[in-house]
């Protein structure tokens, strides 16, 4: 007497693209937060070229960035795409600097700028005692 066993499993040959997706969807994530974490200062300027790199780390940044065609320049702080009128330089940096050990912040100018701009900058950190920082690219 023989008894006949058969087998009722079956391959799937389906697959599940839910787990992949989700992988897929954190990695753009990810990717998304990092990138925009990558360049602080939003504004393109062509900044003047220099070989002395300082290793200093300013907390604000100022940017100026020339409309030769207009004859005007615009300011930026902290790479705020919103410019600011020169009067709102001083105490938007007075409270961005009112807290630190060593206030300290950097000057993002285009290479076209005027430089009584800049000058008018530096006198606002003589004024108020702060380092100022002249940022520039590599050579």
């Amino acid at each position: 007497m023989a008894i006949n066993i058969k087998r009722n499993t079956k391959v799937d040959s389906s697959f599940s693209m839910s787990s992949m997706t989700d992988i897929v969807f954190l990695l753009l994530i990810f990717f998304l937060i990092t990138s925009t974490l990558v360049n602080p200062n939003a504004l393109k300027l062509m900044l003047p070229k220099s070989t002395g790199q300082v290793a200093a780390k300013a907390t604000a940044s100022v940017s100026i960035k020339h409309y030769p065609e207009q004859g005007r320049v615009s300011y930026h702080i902290n790479g705020n795409q919103a410019p600011v009128s020169f009067d709102e330089i001083e105490p938007a940096l007075n409270d961005l600097l009112k807290d630190e050990d060593d206030p300290t912040f950097s000057i993002y100018a285009d290479e076209t700028v005027p430089v009584k701009e800049v000058v008018a900058l530096m006198n606002i950190a003589k004024r108020e005692h702060y380092k100022v920082i002249m940022a520039t690219s590599p050579e």
